[in-house]
């Protein structure tokens, strides 16, 4: 197993965890030629690639108006989100295509299935990566490469975080705001988890899904699915009860 991320401490870390099967290289997914040449490493190392999974993902400066947007992270995000994914996806499968085939999971957000408001070039990407993968499986199934997508919703990750430091948030306090939020509008009780996310990618990855490609698998508590059901919440929930929680849309959600 090769684990390939930016991030070389977070990287070389995660290897070290998963024992002497793994390593790390560094790699810049938004530089096509560094995964070239990450999949020419890992094809000479280990003699193939079976399953590629392409995880990095950034976001941008959550603006609370679009009209206040300058538009300055855009080709960052959409670099690494979008560029890296197809890349990603291009440089496995050539190799996939010469020995029989493999699976390439893509991990796109629940952001790139429902609209709303703030990190509008994030939800473009994301919502990319969806269309990208679901027309890539038609186009590589005759190679017997299959290609689905996992889109996350609700789960703890340092990328919220990042966008609530850039523009100048108290990241705590706005953690715990949309913690919240998304909490009132998943149905599921708990919150999400990593695992979640990596137990979906293994089911992709392994032949459980062997007549499987061109799907998107939301992991988010129910989150696309619709709220809770408020109306079990009591007398005080009834729709002429002026209760504000049976009013209004989803609110931002991200991976």
């Amino acid at each position: 197993m090769t684990v390939a991320d930016i991030d070389e401490a977070g990287g070389a870390a995660l290897a070290e965890r998963l024992g002497d099967a793994a390593e790390f290289v560094r790699v810049d997914v938004s530089d096509p030629a560094a995964i070239a040449a990450l999949i020419d490493h890992v094809v000479a190392a280990h003699g193939r690639i079976d399953i590629m999974v392409n995880n990095a993902g950034v976001s941008g400066t959550m603006h609370q108006n679009f009209l206040d947007d300058d538009l300055a992270d855009f080709h960052r995000i959409v670099d690494t989100n979008l560029l890296g994914t197809m890349a990603g996806t291009q440089a496995a499968a050539r190799h996939m295509a010469e020995t029989g085939g493999g699976s390439i999971v893509n991990i796109s957000s629940i952001g790139g299935i429902q609209a709303g408001g703030a990190v509008m070039t994030y939800r473009a990407s994301k919502a990319a990566i969806i269309h990208f993968s679901k027309s890539v499986a038609i186009e590589l199934a005759e190679q017997n490469i299959r290609v689905n997508t996992i889109a996350p919703g609700n789960i703890p990750t340092p990328i919220l975080a990042a966008s609530a430091a850039k523009m100048g948030a108290d990241v705590d306090a706005f953690l715990t705001m949309v913690r919240a939020v998304m909490a009132s509008n998943r149905p599921l009780a708990r919150e999400g988890t990593a695992q979640d996310v990596a137990n979906a990618a293994l089911f992709f990855a392994s032949d459980r899904s062997a007549y499987v490609t061109g799907t998107l698998l939301p992991v988010d508590g129910g989150t696309v699915a619709g709220p809770p059901n408020k109306l079990k919440a009591g007398a005080d929930s009834r729709p002429d009860s002026g209760d504000s929680r049976l009013v209004g849309a989803s609110a931002s959600q991200k991976s």
